[in-house]
């Protein structure tokens, strides 16, 4: 009978596994910080023992009082939540790489020279980023890069987002994900097809590139819709959340599945392993 002998990575992973992985949470006054540290307390994979802010908050959760991104706030950590704004995204991966952290991102609104930055980053260390951590997200954008492959340069494409009055980034990160999908599927550069960028208008017309319309309302959790046009019938993709634990599981998921992978930029396509 074989056996198999265990290098030191694999090793070190099987100790991991066997462990409760020690989580981060950055941003943890926000709505999704506030739903991880709900969601991370009912999942017995997980033992919460950071929360950082970036602000003063005088207050504790779980007996952890919120600090600043620093060594100490993450030195303990196996994995870092980060679902915060570009800037403070890109400290917390400096700090990560530093202390060889893995870090699941769900921070959106990330220009070109920052998501370069990122990719250097994950030469270093594990990170998992995603626009949206929902697997319906995820398989729809699957779907609008094969529904894209599939039309002929005929088919005009523009993208519909719905999110809550709070949100401050538009197109939100799902918008740009489908918008990707739809590149991918063309050969081509999302950058490069990005068209008119609508905000809260009722009607916003098909176009040679993208376009996108974004709505701010009231405290809708999330709806994405892709449609493809011919002039003479039109393909309609559609989402809709109406529970933030969905995002918050998600990210929770992609924490533990993080943790046996080598540095490298992975997405939830990665974890969900769609071909």
């Amino acid at each position: 009978m074989g056996c198999y002998c265990f290098s030191s990575y694999d090793t070190s992973i099987f100790c991991l596994l066997m462990k409760k992985i020690n989580l981060a949470i950055t941003g943890c006054m926000g709505r999704m910080g506030q739903q991880l540290i709900k969601s991370s307390n009912k999942n017995k994979n997980f033992k919460l023992i950071s929360l950082t802010e970036n602000r003063l908050v005088n207050k504790k959760f779980n007996g952890i009082k919120p600090q600043f991104n620093s060594d100490k706030a993450f030195k303990k950590a196996d994995v870092i939540i980060d679902f915060t704004v570009p800037n403070c995204t890109l400290e917390i991966l400096k700090i990560a790489s530093k202390l060889k952290k893995k870090v699941v991102i769900g921070t959106t609104g990330f220009n070109r020279s920052e998501e370069n930055q990122i990719k250097k980053h994950s030469k270093k260390i594990a990170i998992l980023k995603a626009g949206n951590m929902s697997l319906g997200v995820n398989l729809l954008m699957y779907l609008t890069e094969i529904t894209s492959k599939s039309l002929n340069d005929e088919y005009l494409s523009k993208i519909f987002e719905v999110h809550h009055k709070h949100k401050k980034d538009h197109p939100s990160g799902t918008a740009l994900m489908l918008g990707k999908g739809i590149a991918v599927g063309k050969n081509k550069n999302l950058y490069d097809l990005i068209g008119k960028k609508f905000l809260n208008k009722k009607t916003f017309p098909f176009g040679k590139k993208i376009n996108f319309n974004s709505v701010r309302k009231g405290e809708i959790i999330g709806e994405h819709e892709v449609k493809f046009s011919s002039g003479k019938e039109i393909i309609t993709l559609n989402h809709e959340a109406f529970d933030r634990a969905l995002y918050s599981d998600g990210a929770l998921s992609a924490s533990k599945w993080i943790m046996k992978k080598r540095p490298g930029l992975y997405s939830m396509r990665d974890l969900l392993n769609f071909s």
